[in-house]
């Protein structure tokens, strides 16, 4: 997830204007929110929801719902 690490005072923005890191800044917060919204790895697809019916019938249950 992206996040903006906090409030920023007009004094940090003239500062970072200053050496160019306000576009820097502004990159980098794209950057990272399109890598954060568009990445490939979804956990909820991956969680393990209990034994399936290999372990059942290993283990000798007959039964599908728990």
């Amino acid at each position: 997830m992206a996040a903006i690490n906090g409030p920023v005072s007009t004094g940090s923005i003239e500062r970072s204007a200053d050496k160019g890191g306000v576009l820097a800044e502004i990159a980098e917060f794209w950057r990272q929110f399109v890598g954060a919204a568009f990445s490939p790895y979804r956990p909820e697809e991956h969680y393990m929801r209990g034994p399936g019916p290999a372990w059942r019938k290993k283990h000798g249950l007959n039964r599908t719902a728990h």
